[in-house]
């Protein structure tokens, strides 16, 4: 997928199959141990994956830039 003119890699991740928290940079909140997401990363850079929420990276696939909220 290309976003931005950048390929993309993507993977969904289980609830079952998540252990750990991670931090979403599409809203910049946890995501806390066994809640299902999304780990995407750019082509051929697993390097730089990240953990999004599933909701937060279907906004960015659409065009939307990161949310942060203001809290």
């Amino acid at each position: 997928m290309t976003i931005d003119g950048e390929e993309w890699a993507q993977r969904a991740v289980t609830g079952a199959a998540s252990a750990k928290a991670y931090r979403c940079p599409g809203c910049d909140h946890e995501i806390p141990p066994g809640t299902p997401h999304m780990v995407v990363w750019p082509n051929g850079s697993m390097d730089h994956r990240r953990h999004w929420h599933t909701p937060c990276w279907s906004r960015r696939r659409a065009g939307a830039r990161p949310y942060r909220a203001p809290y």
